[in-house]
């Protein structure tokens, strides 16, 4: 917003931070109790961090529309209020995120199953946080605005005597706009005015109810062809860039050598002297044997 009182910069920023708590907290906990750490693990935070954001947004939603409450204007009874419209919606999402990685903990492939592990217990750790430490930024985010105390100083804001003189770039910066005023009025969003009387009216519009089934039905269709073109296995040149010259060798390879079947490979586990020439006959035999 563009008031120096109601910004809510630093609200964002601990939303972020909280998300990071989590990432530390899961991490340490799991590192500590001895859990392999494996590269792949080293995604996760993104993933916790866009599930923490949007956490975050959940409950400044809330705690927005608790201020068109007049019955409650306490702060226990409006933090009441968003935790009662915002805790449902966060711990369905996360309950559904933390089964999903958790069973992915069952696979057999170690990597995974580490990557599954830490970004499961890390999506706990980032409910916790949200429910507890984001609440209380939450609050002392609504003092400093009852206190008219700047969002980036956390200094009062006052119109004084012989503000009037001052350049309108201080009073931009020090007092909420040219005009001296210390913040503006309490108001609604202009994305939820936007979603409230235009996008919302559109889409239950019968003709739109109608378009709307009608591309979710080619959307099954395709999904359900989709599902019958999957196959078992991955092609290793998706894992290449396009320019690469591993894909050249993938090709040459299916069309000179798959013919031959898969390779096989015979690996000497110990320290031999392949300079002596025994030794080497006696290699050379046993690739023999196993032709």
């Amino acid at each position: 917003r563009p008031s120096r009182i109601r910004n809510n910069v630093w609200l964002a920023c601990c939303g972020v931070v909280s998300a990071g708590l989590a990432v530390l907290s899961s991490f340490g906990l799991l590192l500590f109790c001895g859990v392999p750490f494996s590269i792949t693990v080293q995604s996760a935070p993104f993933l916790i961090l866009g599930v923490g954001v949007d956490d975050m947004f959940i409950m400044i939603a809330c705690w927005e529309q608790s201020s068109r409450n007049k019955e409650k204007s306490d702060v226990k009874s409006r933090l009441a209020e968003t935790y009662g419209e915002a805790a449902l919606s966060v711990t369905i999402t996360t309950l559904t995120d933390v089964l999903a990685f958790f069973i992915g903990t069952w696979t057999a492939f170690p990597s995974v199953r580490s990557f599954c592990l830490y970004t499961g217990t890390a999506f706990v750790f980032c409910y916790i946080y949200a429910m507890t430490f984001f609440g209380a930024i939450i609050v002392l985010n609504h003092k400093r605005e009852q206190g008219n105390r700047h969002w980036l100083t956390c200094k009062p804001v006052q119109v004084g005597k012989g503000q009037s003189e001052k350049s309108c770039l201080y009073n931009a910066c020090c007092i909420g706009d040219c005009s001296r005023e210390l913040s503006w009025p309490e108001s609604e969003h202009p994305m939820s005015i936007f979603f409230k009387k235009y996008y919302g009216p559109f889409f239950t519009n019968r003709w739109t109810k109608l378009l709307v089934v009608l591309l979710y039905g080619a959307y099954l269709a395709g999904s359900i062809y989709g599902c019958t073109q999957v196959r078992e296995g991955i092609d290793l040149r998706n894992l290449a860039n396009d320019d690469s010259y591993v894909i050249p060798y993938y090709d040459d390879n299916d069309k000179y050598f798959s013919a031959y079947g898969p390779r096989v490979m015979v690996i000497v586990t110990e320290s031999v002297d392949y300079w002596n020439d025994t030794v080497r006959l006696g290699i050379e035999n046993c690739t023999q044997n196993l032709e």
